[in-house]
């Protein structure tokens, strides 16, 4: 659980260290969600889109709005809009990889503050 990886092959409901100061991320800390950790995985998703040039962030975020808010809103059970502790975050493709066909989107749910998280943000059923 504890190993380094890709960060284009994270799933859903995976506990991981997002790096805090990076431009480009390409390998994360994976972590048992039960250890210290400041992400997990709420939705993964692809977005469409010609092979030529990346959409723009505008739209990107359109996206992420459209499919990762309900996702976060989901998986967490709390409100998006109102909720005060949990945050959200996501990685999308480089503009190079937007061109060599990289169309993933990876959302996750990370703290306001910051902080580490000792447990799963995952609502209990």
């Amino acid at each position: 659980d504890r190993l380094t990886g890709n960060a284009g092959e994270l799933k859903v409901g995976d506990c991981f260290d997002n790096p805090a100061v990076a431009t480009e991320i390409k390998d994360v800390q994976h972590h048992p969600c039960t250890e210290a950790h400041n992400a997990e995985v709420v939705f993964v998703g692809s977005m469409t889109g010609a092979d030529d040039a990346y959409p723009g962030d505008p739209l990107v975020e359109s996206w992420v709005r459209a499919n990762c808010v309900p996702a976060w809103s989901t998986y967490t059970g709390k409100n998006f809009e109102t909720d005060t502790q949990l945050d959200i975050g996501f990685y999308l493709p480089t503009t190079d990889g937007w061109k060599h066909g990289d169309r993933g989107i990876t959302c996750y749910a990370d703290r306001v503050d910051r902080a580490s998280m000792t447990s799963s943000v995952k609502l209990a059923n």
